[in-house]
């Protein structure tokens, strides 16, 4: 049966017998779809009505018609202007909320929608109002606290960190502690804005922090402000206490034993939480063997247990730049759990035998006990693959491994790419601190091959598993990345087209292939990190999902996350399934266990990976500034990373980003192509676009606000370009742009039309709106 057609007829049931719950095999039985494929079916079903909101499933997986059903359920994003947008679905454009239908509702805030205008095209979405607000992004508020009177009972004021809210006040009341002037605390709000003050809120302090000026207090600050869980509960705590520090005898059982394989780690050299350990051989067929052990986290993080309550809240480990705030106990992620050299360890493994192109033709999926031989960094590992001597003979023994494994890491990569694989490889920064916690240096982490080689095993083993379980036909966590929609694909072929690389094939039908022919064709030319930019924009996000949809980035039909489970609860969930699975088969009700809830998992995990995206990347943000702050006047090289129409955000060396604003582009009057995403000069002609090179200096730079600013050195270097934009009346001018802006007027009263306007499309750009490709995919 057709998924639309199921999810008509499950939807039309429920609705029918809305007081009442069922299982989803209730809902199998009675579609007489009992086998183990036609469970499947109904489950992926049900979790798509679930996501749309047209049901809802409770704690024990029973599924009940959604009484909020024909409203819609998202979270509001707030404008400066009044206005704001409801995301609700990430394949659909935002829905739009005026100023007069916000209901005060604030950025974050969970808000319940009634639609009041629909769509008018594909790229833009429908009007609505917001209807009621269901949970508020701000309950909790961190802030510096500034002492005042105590007229009215209140004790003083709060200035909040989160950009989003700083232009609200926050009256702190006298309900709560009474912090001094200066701390930082958290503050609870008891009103938020109304129509009446709709600027306004009241709260009352019930956390103190730390000082302003206390070193790391920045951070925690956005660590707090994003809700990041960073403290253990006591009773989290005590459980992981008791867990033994070394692998007991009886754990062995039913285990296969594989301690004698020579298996290594290959990490970051400060890497503390190892969860990987590889090994590989060339078989007597011609083949290879690749094992991928993976720490058995979920031996130790029992379903339910405290310990793992905590996770699944968490959802990640959350790298900052002076500090790790790990998903699970310091005593299991560093400890038990961590794959440390010449110790007895516990472990989830995929063992492959893959052929000389790259194919996977056997695979084992079991627990194990395992030894690493060694703890291996990749500065070391690079080294021996590079051929260098000294380092060879530190690790003799395992030199011969070390090329075999660079000959399998070839060959996968090779495949990887004939399949149409799009390698996105931007900069990563590494943000160097001081002990005060004030940032020194950037750095680009640099990656070799035995980066990339691990990256190429763990992906296999990741696409070995979803592999696995996809042919199995049963309830699944996958990670998935799906194809670009229509509109979207059809706005970058037209952009690349412009800049003379047009992609051959059906943007409704856009493949893989499609995109890495085009990397191909522009690389090493100026405009390529322009298209990489714009494509990477057109894409859509990667997350965790029970239906099998492929990775669209990787190439690849089958993916899921296997290899993290100390830092990435899906994989910890992935980890159960399997066991599961082994030890009671696959028919329909050992599916039923699970069936219910991966959706919701799929959900939040993807919810928390975000959380975790963003926390990383403010205090990234945050600390680049404090970087730049002792450099303002000082010129540097750039690359323009966004053409917009308020300015140009530019791209440094070392990966720090600032905004030319339009208003400090004062050599002409530019007005914004969107279909060349460019600046462009209405008298001069210059252009300035997405990859092109330029020198600035650093202006001003707002560490509280995370922005740097910078001018052009010398705007009249830029090349001129024969393309012409149409203005509209209330664009975004150049100081020098005062006199053109009267002719212009004075051309418009004469009738003197300057070509048709521009319409809004996908590609415009909003500043954040950067992706990080490891994170994403």
């Amino acid at each position: 049966m057709e998924l639309e057609q199921l999810k008509s007829q499950l939807a039309g049931f429920l609705k029918a017998n809305a007081m009442q719950k069922f299982t989803a095999q209730n809902l199998s039985d009675g579609l007489r779809m009992t086998d183990e494929q036609g469970y499947k079916q109904v489950v992926n079903a049900l979790n798509a009505l679930e996501r749309q909101g047209d049901i809802i499933v409770d704690d024990n997986g029973a599924f009940q018609h959604n009484e909020d059903a024909g409203y819609i359920l998202g979270d509001f994003r707030s404008n400066d202007k009044g206005f704001g947008f409801v995301k609700y679905d990430e394949t659909l454009p935002d829905i739009f909320v005026s100023p007069d239908n916000t209901k005060q509702a604030m950025q974050g805030d969970r808000v319940k929608v009634s639609i009041i205008k629909p769509s008018a095209s594909a790229d833009r979405g429908p009007e609505g109002k917001v209807e009621e607000i269901i949970t508020h992004g701000f309950e909790r508020i961190v802030g510096t606290f500034t002492l005042g009177s105590e007229a009215k009972n209140y004790i003083g004021e709060l200035a909040i960190s989160d950009k989003k809210a700083m232009n609200y006040q926050v009256l702190i009341d006298g309900n709560g502690l009474r912090p001094n002037d200066g701390q930082v605390i958290v503050a609870e709000v008891n009103q938020f804005p109304n129509a009446e003050k709709p600027r306004q809120m009241i709260a009352s302090a019930v956390e103190t922090i730390g000082y302003k000026d206390e070193p790391g207090m920045d951070i925690l600050q956005i660590v707090y402000a994003k809700k990041v869980p960073h403290e253990f509960p006591q009773a989290v705590l005590d459980a992981a206490a008791k867990i033994p520090t070394d692998v007991l005898d009886e754990e062995w059982e039913g285990r296969e034993d594989i301690t004698d394989q020579t298996l290594v780690t290959i990490d970051g050299a400060d890497t503390k939480d190892i969860d990987d350990a590889v090994v590989a051989w060339k078989m007597d067929n011609g083949n290879y063997h690749l094992g991928v052990h993976i720490a058995d986290v979920s031996h130790y993080v029992k379903e339910g247990a405290d310990i793992d309550v905590e996770a699944y809240n968490r959802g990640t480990s959350v790298y900052l730049t002076d500090r790790v705030i790990p998903m699970l106990p310091r005593n299991i992620s560093n400890g038990i759990a961590s794959l440390n050299p010449n110790v007895i360890r516990l472990a989830m493994s995929a063992e492959m035998e893959i052929d000389p192109r790259g194919n996977i033709v056997n695979h084992r999926l079991h627990t194990s006990v395992i030894k690493s031989h060694a703890r291996m960094t990749y500065d070391a590992v690079n080294k021996i693959l590079e051929g260098d001597v000294f380092v060879q003979d530190e690790y003799a023994n395992l030199v011969p491994m070390f090329k075999t494994m660079g000959e399998l890491h070839d060959i996968l990569l090779n495949m990887r790419k004939s399949r149409g694989a799009i390698d996105f490889d931007a900069p990563e920064a590494q943000i160097i601190v001081d002990d005060e916690g004030k940032a020194v240096d950037i750095q680009l982490r640099e990656r070799g091959t035995a980066e990339r080689m691990i990256e190429s095993f763990m992906l296999a083993a990741n696409e070995t598993v979803a592999e696995h379980f996809d042919q199995l036909k049963v309830p699944f966590l996958y990670r998935i990345h799906e194809v670009p929609d229509a509109e979207r694909a059809k706005s970058f072929f037209e952009f690349a087209k412009a800049l003379g690389h047009p992609v051959y094939g059906d943007p409704s039908k856009v493949t893989p292939a499609m995109l890495q022919q085009l990397m191909t064709d522009v690389e090493g030319k100026p405009e390529a990190q322009m298209i990489a930019t714009m494509m990477l924009r057109a894409m859509k996000q990667a997350k965790y999902s029970p239906e099998p949809l492929g990775h669209f980035g990787l190439g690849a039909s089958y993916y899921t996350h296997f290899t993290s489970p100390i830092r990435r609860y899906p994989d910890l969930t992935v980890h159960r399934l399997i066991k599961w699975y082994a030890q009671h088969g696959t028919g329909v009700a050992a599916q039923e266990r699970y069936a219910s809830h991966l959706g919701q998992i799929g959900q939040d995990t993807s919810q928390r990976e975000r959380r975790a995206i963003d926390t990383e990347r403010d205090v990234d943000a945050l600390k680049k500034a404090e970087y730049m702050m002792d450099k303002v006047g000082l010129e540097f090289d750039g690359v323009v990373n966004s053409a917009l129409k308020f300015g140009l955000f530019i791209s440094l060396d070392n990966t720090v980003e600032g905004l030319v604003h339009i208003s400090n582009l004062t050599d002409d009057y530019y007005e914004y192509d969107e279909k060349h995403a460019a600046l462009i000069g209405r008298s001069s002609h210059r252009i300035f676009q997405i990859g092109q090179k330029v020198r600035i200096k650093v202006l001003r730079v707002n560490k509280e606000e995370k922005t740097v600013d910078f001018i052009l050195v010398n705007p009249e270097s830029a090349p001129t370009t024969e393309l012409r934009v149409a203005s509209k009346s209330g664009g975004s001018y150049g100081k020098a742009g005062g006199r053109n802006r009267q002719e212009r007027r004075k051309k418009e009263r004469r009738g003197q039309s300057e070509g048709p306007k521009l319409k809004h499309g996908q590609l415009d750009q909003k500043k954040g709106q950067k992706r990080d490709n490891k994170r994403n995919f």
